[in-house]
């Protein structure tokens, strides 16, 4: 293990990724269920993405939206589950200090992008809901594209301040992270300078993607409550609700388990729950999704047999229509 030392401490350069060691008799079970649900959502995602893509009626804010989500849910399992896969079935499980802080820069931004795009999403609703009328007006190409950007330069800035924090730290002694990828709380626990102000640092900077995108969305829903009780029939409060309950439902989940890992005061005992939670956003969340947004979804429902349909041949093609001089003998022959 490369080391070098600094006063009375051996400073480490390699990590190891300690993660689902302690069960070491399942490894060869882990693997196989994990590759099963990485493969399901890399075709789950890419089926949503290429639907919204291929059919015109999905040229909407709202499957904009869904599909940039979609494409970013993939990417942050994309950095997270391949090197899990390759660690169980490796001896060494090691990772070095510039991995490690790529892989935490890229897992970060693609999971506060997704914050952001949810409170993007959350917008769409209101204004689908209060301005129905001028709605693709006020939700232009352009708007939804600068709200995607938008997204996605927050969501890496606050990674980027993250990892200057915590790289910038001094790494002693100890170097097993209590994790399966390089989340923050396990990493900081193994810095021999981590104080009250670091830790202080990163939580606010986590409280601002979390609470504050959660803020947002819940703003939106605040004037679509009042908009929903206003309406004079129950069919069009039932209607505008059911439009928002898919996002409702994946919000709930996606808040519920980040901030329980990132909000919540650490303790020793915390990283086998954290690990077992982050399972949830890295793993289910990402699965979630098309399955919300699509099996309640009759446009999307369409639009997936139709791509499934030109792209495999699963559903059978039009019958060509008879020749008119074919017709003609037929009805002569009658």
């Amino acid at each position: 293990m490369p080391t070098r030392r600094m006063g009375n401490h051996t400073v480490v350069s390699i990590f190891l990724l300690w993660g689902f060691s302690s069960f070491s008799d399942l490894q060869s079970l882990l693997f196989v269920v994990i590759l099963f649900y990485h493969v399901t959502i890399l075709a789950a995602n890419v089926s949503i993405m290429g639907a919204i893509k291929l059919s015109h009626n999905l040229h909407t804010p709202m499957y904009f939206f869904l599909c940039g989500l979609s494409f970013s849910e993939t990417c942050t399992t994309v950095v997270v589950i391949p090197r899990m896969l390759v660690d169980l079935l490796s001896e060494s499980k090691t990772i070095s200090l510039p991995e490690c802080a790529t892989q935490m820069f890229f897992f970060l931004g693609f999971a506060s992008n997704n914050c952001f795009i949810m409170a993007a999403m959350s917008y769409d609703r209101y204004t689908a809901i209060h301005n129905p009328l001028q709605y693709h007006t006020l939700m232009t190409r352009k708007i939804c594209l600068q709200m995607m950007m938008a997204s996605w330069m927050v969501g890496f800035l606050f990674s980027l301040c993250i990892i200057v924090t915590v790289f910038n730290l001094s790494f002693c002694d100890l170097n097993t992270i209590q994790h399966y990828f390089c989340d923050i709380s396990p990493v900081v626990s193994l810095a021999c300078n981590y104080t009250f102000y670091h830790e202080m640092a990163i939580f606010v900077l986590s409280a601002f993607v979390l609470v504050g995108s959660f803020i947002l969305i819940m703003i939106s829903y605040v004037f679509i409550v009042f908009i929903v009780i206003k309406m004079p029939s129950a069919k069009g409060r039932s209607k505008a609700f059911s439009t928002c309950s898919s996002h409702l439902t994946v919000v709930s989940i996606h808040y519920g388990f980040a901030c329980f890992v990132y909000l919540r005061p650490k303790n020793s005992n915390s990283f086998d729950e954290d690990m077992l939670t982050a399972m949830t956003y890295t793993i289910l969340t990402p699965l979630l999704n098309p399955i919300v947004y699509s099996l309640r979804n009759k446009e999307m429902q369409i639009a997936l047999r139709k791509t499934l349909g030109s792209v495999f041949g699963v559903f059978p093609q039009k019958t060509k229509k008879e020749p008119e001089h074919l017709k003609k003998l037929h009805s002569i022959d009658k």
